[in-house]
């Protein structure tokens, strides 16, 4: 498993895990981070991304994206 920060701009990854507290791994849940979906790399700065997931575009800084497993 590698870090979300490590998908290339375009690529669809599959989450494996969410690491983190409770809280943490709650609310990238509420987000539509869960094990097993999917997500897109719309775009990458700097390590802080925008991912779309379903039908929702979302940024995460690289602390966040690093949590969560792919």
């Amino acid at each position: 498993m590698i870090p979300l920060t490590m998908a290339k701009t375009g690529e669809t990854v599959i989450i494996r895990k969410v690491t983190g507290k409770d809280e943490v791994r709650q609310h990238l849940a509420e987000l539509g981070f869960v094990v097993d979906g999917t997500v897109t790399v719309v775009s990458e700065l700097a390590g802080n991304l925008i991912l779309q997931v379903k039908d929702s575009r979302i940024a995460l800084d690289k602390t966040m994206a690093n949590r969560i497993m792919i």
